[in-house]
This record gives C-alpha cells, sequence and structure tokens, in this order.
C-alpha cells in the first residue's frame, strides 16, 4: 500500500462524498446530491436532489457525526432502493423490460400505493440492518466473550477481546460478501467512485483516462469511518469494566452517538491533513478498503463522472430526473 499515492501532497481535499449503488453511484456535494445509474440499454439515468439547508446543530462538532451516522443510514438505504427500482423499470435496446417485479412488491404496491410502498421497504431495510448491526456486531460478540468470563479475569482483557472478535467478525463478513457476483459489482463502482473524487481534488479533467490512474483508496471513505468506529469503541469500552450481560449491551448501545461523532471528526481530520499520525490512524480503514473496492472499468468509471459533474455544476438544475451524456449534458425522459 503506497500512502504516498492516497495522501496526495497538493492536493485539494474536498467535502464531496459517495456511495455505490446497484450498477450506478451517489455523489452528494455542498447543496444536492446526484444518482448515476448505468442502464440495461447503456445510458446513464440521473436523479439530481437539493439538499436542505443543514440547521446550526449539524454543523457542531462531533455532533454532527451523529447526524451523519444516521442520514448515511436513512439515506444511503433509499439511494440504494432506488437504484434497484430504476433498474427494475429499465429497459433493454429493443424497448422490451429488463426485470420484472416480484410478487412481494407487486402485492405491496396494490395493496399500499407505489410511494406508500417504497416507503414502507425503505422503512423495513432500516429496521432489518439495525437489527442485523446490534446483533450480529454488537450483541453478538458481547455475549460470546462473555462465555469466556470464567477463564479470564481481567476486565481490561476481555474488553479487548471483545472488540478484535467483533473487528474480526465486520472483515470476515465483507470478505464473504466480496465473493458475490452482484456486490463485486457494487464494489468496482465504490473503486469508481474513489478514483473519481481523487481526480477532481487533484485538479484534473474528469475523464475514464485521467480517473483511471488515481488508487481505488480514499481517506474519507465509509469504510474508514467504520473502521474508526470499531477501534475506538475497542478502546472506551475497555474503560468501562465488566458489568453483567445486559449493562454491557446496554452501555454499548447508550455510547454508539458519542463514538459515530469522534469517529466523523477522526474521518474529516484524516482526509485534510497529511499528517503521520493520520496516515497510521487511516491504516485499518485502508485496509478495510482493499476488501470493500474493486478496480473499475472505464463505463464505471464514466458514470462515477457523470454524478460527479451532475454535483459540481452549480449553474445546472439543483432538481431532474431524466439522462446524461458524459458531456455533462441533461436529457429529460420521455413520458
Amino acid at each position: 500500500m503506497d500512502l504516498n499515492k492516497i495522501f496526495i501532497k497538493g492536493a485539494c481535499p474536498t467535502k464531496v462524498g459517495g456511495q455505490a449503488v446497484l450498477e450506478g453511484i451517489m455523489m452528494k456535494g455542498a447543496d444536492r446530491t446526484a444518482v448515476a445509474i448505468r442502464k440495461p440499454n447503456g445510458r446513464i439515468h440521473i436523479r439530481i436532489k437539493p439538499l436542505p439547508t443543514p440547521s446550526k446543530i449539524r454543523k457542531i462538532p462531533f455532533l454532527r457525526g451523529v447526524f451523519v451516522f444516521i442520514d448515511a443510514l436513512v439515506e444511503g438505504t433509499k439511494t440504494l432502493l432506488y437504484s434497484a427500482e430504476v433498474l427494475e423499470d429499465a429497459e433493454d435496446e429493443e424497448g422490451n423490460k429488463v426485470y420484472e417485479d416480484d410478487k412481494l412488491t407487486l402485492w405491496l404496491n396494490d395493496k399500499f400505493g407505489e410511494k406508500a410502498a417504497f416507503n414502507l421497504m425503505i422503512y423495513f431495510s432500516v429496521f432489518i440492518s439495525l437489527l442485523f448491526t446490534v446483533g450480529i456486531f454488537i450483541i453478538g460478540p458481547t455475549f460470546a466473550v462473555d462465555l469466556l468470563g470464567g477463564l479470564i479475569s481481567n476486565e481490561v482483557v476481555l474488553n479487548l477481546v471483545e472488540g478484535v472478535f467483533r473487528i474480526l467478525l465486520f472483515v470476515i463478513y465483507v470478505w464473504l460478501i466480496s465473493k458475490m457476483k452482484d456486490i463485486q459489482t457494487v464494489f468496482r463502482y465504490h473503486g469508481a467512485e474513489h478514483k473519481t473524487i481523487h481526480c477532481f481534488e487533484n485538479g484534473l479533467e474528469l475523464t475514464p483516462a485521467n480517473c483511471r490512474d488515481f488508487p481505488t483508496l480514499h481517506p474519507r471513505c465509509g469504510t474508514s469511518f467504520l473502521m474508526f468506529v470499531f477501534i475506538i469503541s475497542l478502546l472506551l469500552f475497555s474503560l468501562l469494566g465488566w458489568p453483567n450481560l445486559v449493562a454491557r449491551v446496554v452501555s454499548r448501545l447508550l455510547l454508539i452517538p458519542v463514538i459515530a461523532g469522534v469517529s466523523f471528526e477522526l474521518l474529516r481530520w484524516a482526509g485534510s491533513s497529511e499528517s503521520w499520525i493520520v496516515k497510521i490512524l487511516s491504516l485499518p480503514g485502508l485496509a478495510m478498503q482493499k476488501l470493500s473496492t474493486m478496480q473499475p472499468d472505464d463505463s464505471q468509471l464514466e458514470v462515477a463522472i457523470a454524478a460527479m459533474k451532475a454535483v459540481l455544476n452549480t449553474d445546472g438544475p439543483r432538481e431532474f430526473t431524466g439522462e446524461t451524456d458524459m458531456s455533462g449534458e441533461l436529457y429529460e425522459l420521455a413520458d
């Protein structure tokens, strides 16, 4: 891992961030988000949405990280489901629908209407994600290590074992899903997102050829944020002793906002500093990005560039749904 290619000297850090979705990328800028999705017919679907003006409380250091964490979960799920919806409605070059709605989607649309059904799927997906995260990565490790209580008497060691086990579970989880073909495509778009942001931060023209030369790893990645969360939780929980199982689970849940706030500030620092301390702190997250990003092809870089151009074009519309070409020109969808 060449850190000089990741923490590029002379690069101008930006607050533009992104998220890989199904066959596409969401980019988030200062006042808008843009989702670009490669349709089966080869065209790039684009949706631009304005961002609400952030309240003062969302700008307070440490508190802003909590809001970012919540937004990433809710808005991230919405964007992922939106990309699935676009692909479900997509047609091939002959004008035939590529995917058919499954029976559950058809039933929900018929029972509640498309908009209500979509919202229902979002909240259900968020609920399942929270349940999975809490169960596997919070309750699971502390319950498993509780079984070692009779063998290890040192409370600090027990907490450290729990934290290491939690990180190991996360690494294994990402490694396992990286073997799935559909997830590999998402991870390639994740790599395309990082390359495009690197290209912009280095002041180069946004072209596949220019983006191609940059690494798929980036200091401000959400994967790095999660690794900060795991490491800070490991250190913080080690100071809380080893009370009974219920007390441990409750304390860990209550401290999630604190850990998210601290992790976000570290991530911002990592994205804007070339300090050797930052580079050392970023190593675990960058190592995880080796699993969560893959080398994209030029067509995937084109999608990332389309999303980036839509976010950067402050003279363009703040709300739009249609198609785009590589110049950034937008085209309305035909009815």
